[in-house]
C-alpha cells in the first residue's frame, strides 16, 4: 500500500481550541478543543478526504516535498528593561 505523506497547519482559534487545514488538499479543514484532538482530527479528516476523491473517482494530489515548510512558535521569556 502507498503512504503520502500532507502538511497539517494548525492555528488557534479565537474562541479557542485549533483548527486545521491541509493546502495539498484544499477544503480539507478540522478544528479541536486541544492540540492533540486537532491533529487526531486533522488524521481523519484527511483519510475521509482522500476516501471521498477516491470513490468519485478525482485524482489524489499528491505533496511535492518543496511544499512540504517546516514552522512552529518558541515561546521566550523577553529580559526585563534597563
Amino acid at each position: 500500500m502507498e503512504e503520502r505523506i500532507y502538511t497539517v497547519t494548525i492555528e488557534p482559534c479565537e474562541e479557542g481550541g485549533y483548527w486545521a487545514y491541509v493546502p495539498a488538499l484544499p477544503g480539507c479543514v478540522t478544528q479541536g478543543e486541544t492540540l492533540s484532538e486537532v491533529v487526531r482530527m486533522a488524521e481523519e479528516a484527511i483519510k475521509g478526504f482522500i476516501k471521498l476523491l477516491a470513490h468519485q473517482g478525482k485524482p489524489i494530489p499528491v505533496e511535492k516535498p518543496s511544499e512540504r515548510p517546516l514552522s512552529f512558535g518558541i515561546k521566550v521569556a523577553m529580559p526585563a528593561k534597563a
